[in-house]
């Protein structure tokens, strides 16, 4: 990854910016200064070539000169979601055991927006392993057995990625101001969004809090040409009482999990643009993507050089080895082919139109949530006996109590705020007495029946 990172960081562009916050902008050639400095601590602590690091860390200036000096040593960097709590960072660090840790020196729990600078803290970990792959970056996948899944990336699969978003029609070049609202630990903000605004010379900005109020102040400010969210972030700008000319901004795009129509087309109104739409996964990277917006409902024809097919009803696609670690993929990758469990109706022209999930895995606020993972969690309450969770626009739990035990909602709700990130804890928790099943005795998982039973208690 070293050679990507020296290619990313190109002496030509170091007078144009790259970054910005507020008023605070760092350029390319700042950042290349910062890279050298961090990857200089880090080989003090014996950071080097195959050395397995866990980097937490908010979005922020320091987030992306950390990993930049970390792939630059040759390190396996294994980027954990600052918002996982201390039970699941724990739970990840069993199955990848890496040899340091490297952590925003405060509180990052109660960090509130978006701050340029951290403080870093490197911890040397007790049994850490080197790296026995290439993988370069270890992202974190949950998964159909509630067990979450270890991604690895290799420097040519992100070096591939990066090429393939900038033959894609509509990506913002030199001279564009990209509003970056995805998140910079999932595959869309971080390669989409600021590796190859690295490279085709574009801005990254920042908008201090999630909020329409903020998000548009920002992007009127910056005069930002391109801006990259999941639905909640235009479902907000919809919302928004006072809204300010935007005549800079030209393309709108939204990752993570489809965009509703009606949001899609309230977006367009209010604001005189399309939202396209990019549809990829941590594994692949981006699938298929069209920034115009031109053929919603559809995610878009193929990215250059990805290769899908329509099997059973559902997407997948073509893969050269599996990009799982640790014995963690199940049997989503076979043959040389890696299953989606998206269901999707290809087109003949290979436009890709996306119909839903097709396993336990949803999507909430553009991050992926197995409702395997959080029926485990609250079946290891000692009240517990059985969970279920459905998920329709809230995630909704059903649960039943063991034999003798007592319990309430909102202990719960407390066991599992103690245990997951917030956008995994139920909205709702539900007591019941049995739960549905079906003839054949499995547990019954369609969210009108548990509507029902709960109204019927």
């Amino acid at each position: 990854m070293d050679e990507l990172v020296h290619g990313l960081l190109r002496p030509q562009d170091d007078n144009r910016p790259y970054l910005t916050h507020r008023q605070e902008s760092l350029t390319r050639g700042e950042l290349r200064e910062r890279v050298a400095k961090q990857a200089a601590v880090f080989e003090g602590y014996g950071i080097g070539g195959r050395s397995t690091v866990g980097l937490r860390t908010p979005p922020s200036f320091t987030q992306v000169e950390v990993l930049l000096a970390l792939g630059q040593l040759g390190a396996q960097v294994q980027l954990f979601d600052y918002r996982l709590k201390p039970a699941e960072i724990t739970a990840l660090r069993a199955v990848c055991r890496p040899q340091f840790m490297v952590s925003a020196g405060v509180n990052v729990q109660a960090a509130f927006g978006f701050r340029a600078d951290y403080e870093v803290v490197t911890e040397r970990l007790p049994g850490g392993r080197p790296a026995g792959t290439d993988h370069r970056l270890v992202q974190f996948s949950s998964g159909s057995t509630g067990q979450p899944k270890v991604i690895g990336r290799t420097a040519e699969s992100l070096r591939s990625e990066v090429e393939r978003f900038s033959r894609i029609p509509g990506m913002p070049g030199a001279g564009d101001r990209v509003l970056l609202l995805s998140s910079t630990a999932h595959s869309f903000g971080l390669v989409g969004g600021l590796l190859h605004s690295l490279v085709s010379g574009a801005t990254v900005v920042f908008a201090p809090r999630v909020s329409a109020r903020d998000i548009l102040r920002t992007a009127a400010e910056h005069r930002v040409t391109t801006l990259f969210g999941v639905p909640m972030h235009y479902e907000l700008l919809c919302a928004a009482g006072t809204r300010p000319d935007l005549p800079d901004l030209r393309a709108a795009v939204s990752g993570g999990e489809q965009m509703p129509p009606q949001v899609a087309a309230r977006f367009a109104e209010l604001y005189g643009v399309r939202v396209g739409e990019s549809y990829g996964t941590t594994e692949t990277g981006v699938v298929a993507m069209d920034v115009s917006g031109a053929l919603r409902p559809a995610a878009g024809p193929p990215a250059p050089g990805i290769v899908v097919r329509e099997q059973r009803g559902e997407l997948e696609v073509a893969l050269a080895q599996s990009p799982y670690l640790h014995g963690t993929g199940g049997d989503q990758y076979t043959d040389g082919w890696l299953r989606t469990r998206d269901r999707v109706t290809v087109a003949a022209d290979g436009t890709v139109r996306l119909h839903g999930r097709a396993d336990s895995l949803v999507v909430i606020g553009g991050l992926k949530v197995d409702l395997v993972e959080v029926e485990n969690v609250l079946r290891e309450h000692p009240a517990v006996d059985q969970a279920v969770l459905v998920h329709e626009g809230v995630t909704e739990a059903y649960v039943t109590v063991a034999a003798g035990a007592r319990t309430s909602p909102e202990e719960l709700l407390r066991w599992c705020r103690e245990r997951l990130a917030d956008f995994k804890t139920p909205r709702v928790i539900r007591l019941l007495d049995e739960l549905p099943r079906t003839s054949n005795g499995k547990l019954v998982r369609q969210a009108a029946v548990l509507h029902a039973a709960s109204a019927d208690r």
